[in-house]
């Protein structure tokens, strides 16, 4: 039963029924509903906060499941970079240097940029698209790695054609000259013999007796053998490849016949003293691409250091040529 209250009047001197004013009554009823949901929020944030959810153990676990994985990642990239990094820098600047190969092209500002740019990006990213963002860098590592084993696969190419090569660029002297006395004229300007004015001379004289084996000074094919009437009597021209070619003049007689394959320090010839010539000697022409070059310069197989430099004096002695 409600109870009912009264107060007294003192205007009219006796006791009269308290009422309660509907406003006041609805005041008080929402004061007391905002105190209880602030009560409620309060409790609710301190559950959530000492007291997650099994989904929010869930979540928690997962995130950091998610950092461990984040953290192994960026050391892997770490180190594969610096392992790349270097790996490039060798074959860059040691193996296709060895080899006079072309370098692969260096982006590493263009790489610093994006760099610069994908940490911007990775700044806003959450501990998910972290892990994948990571997750393709290692992609991309895959395929430098990729890229950099057909690189050493090129390279094995290069050693060889190395091989190949340097068994067809002239690297002996076409007569035996161990002790540098057949040089008789070199490379450049000399008297003409015949017609005593300067003239270039585009090879080297090697004076010898009649009947002195002449020697192939690298692999190659046989592309000329005989007297062509030029001047060079029986002579014999290779055709290395790579551009070297070798003409060997004035022969006595004449070993090989054109389109024969022929082996460094095999026979080719005999030394003579045919075509325009003064006396038995070898004419020994290189020529790099079509174009005479000093023969001294390929002499580096059957010579030591001291034994050069005194062949490069004897040569750049000006004196007349035998042809």
């Amino acid at each position: 039963m409600k109870k009912i209250k009264y107060y007294y009047n003192t205007n009219t001197l006796r006791y009269e029924k308290l009422e309660t004013p509907l406003r006041v009554t609805l005041l008080r009823v929402l004061g007391f509903l905002s105190a209880a949901v602030v009560t409620a929020l309060i409790l609710v944030s301190i559950a959530y906060k000492y007291f997650p959810s099994a989904n929010e153990k869930r979540l928690m676990q997962r995130n950091e499941a998610l950092q461990d994985n984040y953290y192994t990642l960026n050391d892997k990239v770490k180190k594969l970079q610096e392992q790349m990094t270097e790996l490039e820098k060798r074959d860059n600047n040691v193996y296709r240097a060895i080899f006079e190969a072309a370098p692969i092209p260096d982006s590493a500002r263009a790489r610093q940029n994006q760099q610069e740019q994908e940490l911007k990006l990775v700044q806003g990213m959450d501990q998910e698209n972290l892990y994948l963002s990571v997750a393709a860098t290692l992609n991309q590592l895959t395929a430098r790695i990729a890229n950099q084993a057909r690189s050493y696969v090129q390279i094995d190419g290069f050693i060889k054609n190395k091989e190949q090569l340097l068994s067809c660029t002239p690297a002996i002297q076409p007569v035996s000259n161990h002790d540098l006395s057949r040089i008789a004229s070199g490379f450049g300007y000399r008297i003409d013999p015949v017609y005593k004015t300067t003239k270039f001379h585009a090879g080297l004289d090697f004076a010898a007796p009649q009947g002195t084996p002449i020697y192939a000074t690298a692999n190659g094919t046989v592309e000329v053998a005989g007297n062509t009437g030029n001047g060079y009597g029986n002579h014999v021209v290779i055709n290395h490849g790579y551009g070297y070619g070798t003409l060997y003049g004035h022969m006595f007689r004449v070993k090989v016949k054109p389109g024969q394959k022929v082996k460094r320090g095999e026979i080719i010839g005999w030394v003579g003293s045919t075509g325009k010539s003064t006396g038995p000697h070898c004419h020994y022409e290189v020529h790099r691409n079509g174009d005479p070059v000093d023969p001294v310069f390929y002499f580096y197989n059957d010579i030591t250091p001291e034994q050069y430099d005194r062949l490069l004096k004897l040569a750049a002695s000006s004196n007349q040529s035998f042809d």
